[in-house]
């Protein structure tokens, strides 16, 4: 097995583990807080933003385009859509070599 696929299972078992662990400990603990409450309902957004924010201070005139054109598509289409377009369009402009 080459070290990529390790790289790629372990990577997935990380995942996993992480994924579960979070869900175990708020399970054994209960009802929430409401403050914790809010502020596992802020980690979207504050991941989101992490990936966002370095595309438009250092990236290229096209990549600020596309985050704003994906600003702009937000308001209308699902999320999942807009994340779809935004990457395909990244993908293009990069391969254009933009």
């Amino acid at each position: 097995m080459s070290d990529l696929w390790v790289i790629i299972l372990l990577s997935g078992l990380l995942t996993y583990v992480t994924r579960i662990g979070g869900y175990l400990i708020v399970a054994r603990a209960g009802k929430l807080s409401p403050r914790m409450e809010a502020g596992l309902n802020a980690v979207p957004a504050a991941v989101l933003t992490t990936i966002v924010v370095p595309s438009l201070v250092d990236g290229t005139w096209a990549e600020r385009l596309i985050v704003l054109a994906c600003l702009v598509l937000s308001l209308r289409l699902p999320l999942i859509g807009v994340i779809a377009i935004g990457a395909g369009a990244a993908a293009l402009a990069h391969a254009a070599g933009y």
